[in-house]
């Protein structure tokens, strides 16, 4: 049996993406084989789709950290044949083909049963970007943060962005977007912001060591100098959950939010997150933290991709890009 994927080659240091058939694996002991039915379009997937180092372990390779879809074989007591299956992070699409094929292969241990309120579909429209989001918030609603102040979120019309301002705004917090995309502000209304800001307004002041806290805390996406900045603008005992690097991967600060006002950093990794958070956090998105994306996500069958990763890999995605597999 074979299945469809999409799978990146290197020729003398080039790297290009093509659809292939691929044989099916054998099922190893401890693992699973899945029916992929969805996927989605992560950045770290456009990074291992060109070859960036440090992402896909060797070529060539399928990417896609996530993917929602059936259980065709199991060597696991815990999975039955049949059973609606996500799985995002850990080694997926970087060591483990991933959902940008029809078929994975993947240790038992790495997947979760579907949430009941959950279809494929929507499962990927949050994805590896939603469930980080939802960690993110997580950090900031068990902080006990208060509603007095508003909540900050950069990148926010990107996938982890846009959820983010969703599920804070579902939760009652005033939620300012910074965006460097100056025709979204509609978009980011929509989304539940309640203001919209430029980001070169918003960097246009020199960082102080420790300015106004106007913030009660934020989501960062971007890093670098925008995280900096973002921290010394966090009011007393604010929480900043920081999960992106696309502005720099290094940042300047002071010590003075952090022991004259006990703001918090708190990294977020949802890729290496236990099983249990995982579930927990899949668990919000199914029912309390449930927000529509049906405006802000685009659905592709996986002839398309080359172009979605162009986009991503420019700055010009907007919102989540689903894969539906299969006819």
């Amino acid at each position: 049996m074979d299945y469809k994927a999409y799978l990146v080659e290197e020729n003398e240091g080039s790297f290009s993406g093509s659809i292939q058939n691929l044989p099916k694996p054998s099922l190893d002991e401890g693992k699973v084989i899945i029916k992929v039915n969805y996927s989605s379009l992560n950045y770290k997937d456009a990074l291992a789709a060109t070859g960036v180092r440090g992402i896909a372990k060797f070529y060539p390779f399928v990417p896609g950290i996530d993917l929602a879809g059936e259980i065709f074989e199991s060597s696991s007591s815990k999975f039955d044949v049949g059973d609606k299956v996500l799985a995002t992070g850990y080694k997926i699409g970087m060591s483990e083909f991933g959902g940008f094929g029809e078929i994975v292969h993947l240790p038992s241990e790495w997947v979760l049963k579907m949430p009941m309120n959950l279809t494929f579909e929507k499962a990927m429209s949050y994805g590896t970007a939603g469930i980080t989001a939802a960690a993110c918030v997580k950090k900031i609603v068990d902080a006990g943060i208060e509603k007095k102040l508003p909540i900050l979120v950069s990148g926010s019309t990107g996938g982890v962005g846009s959820v983010a301002v969703g599920v804070l705004s579902l939760l009652g917090y005033e939620v300012h977007a910074i965006t460097s995309k100056v025709d979204e502000e509609k978009f980011l209304l929509k989304m539940g912001a309640s203001k919209v800001l430029l980001k070169d307004d918003f960097m246009k002041e020199p960082t102080k060591p420790l300015d106004k806290g106007l913030y009660g805390g934020a989501v960062d996406v971007v890093g670098g100098d925008m995280l900096a900045k973002i921290i010394s603008m966090t009011s007393n005992h604010g929480v900043v959950s920081c999960c992106g690097n696309v502005g720099g991967a290094i940042f300047s600060s002071s010590v003075f939010p952090f022991i004259l006002r006990g703001v918090q950093l708190s990294g977020i990794d949802s890729a290496e997150s236990s099983l249990s958070l995982k579930k927990e956090l899949w668990n919000l998105l199914a029912n309390d933290w449930s927000i529509n994306l049906q405006s802000q996500t685009r659905i592709i069958n996986i002839d398309a991709i080359d172009d979605e990763i162009t986009k991503i890999l420019n700055g010009d995605q907007i919102g989540r890009v689903v894969i539906k597999h299969g006819e």
